[in-house]
């Protein structure tokens, strides 16, 4: 189980409650698809990803953007469980859609971009930690059942 102090709790609840999660959610998956390309190969049924102007446009990207940044709520409403939050979108990712684990990691860089981006000066070192360490521990939680 995580620790969290709390400072990180209030930190996390702070960042997700002014989050535009529609807003958030496209353009960290946008940036993900286009600075990761090989990414790609887990949505083709997106129709038109081939370069970054038609994946910013794509509709399903940030529909699907949007959905994993409420699923990120999830984990912020259930920080003290989150392995067992994400037990089900675990096997998911892991035996139906055979998604890389390190794509997790991927897609929390570029989410950590683009909030970072969002919030300016208020994104300080330890804020950054913080969200950081909720994103490492929501992608240890989505991994850690692959085995």
């Amino acid at each position: 189980m995580v620790e969290w102090t709390d400072f990180e709790r209030a930190t996390i609840q702070d960042i997700f409650s002014k989050m535009d999660y529609e807003s958030v959610g496209h353009n960290a998956l946008a940036r993900c698809l286009v600075v990761y390309p090989w990414t790609q190969r887990y949505f083709g049924n997106f129709g038109n990803l081939y370069n970054a102007a038609a994946i910013m446009g794509n509709p399903k990207v940030a529909a699907h953007g949007a959905v994993v940044l409420h699923g990120l709520d999830r984990a912020v409403k259930n920080m003290d469980n989150i392995k067992a939050t994400y037990a089900e979108l675990s096997v998911l990712h892991s035996e139906k859609l055979h998604v890389d684990p390190d794509n997790f990691r991927l897609l929390a860089d570029c989410l950590t971009i683009v909030v970072a981006s969002r919030l300016g000066t208020g994104f300080t070192a330890d804020v950054q930690a913080a969200f950081q360490k909720f994103l490492a521990v929501v992608g240890s939680a989505l991994t850690k059942q692959y085995h």
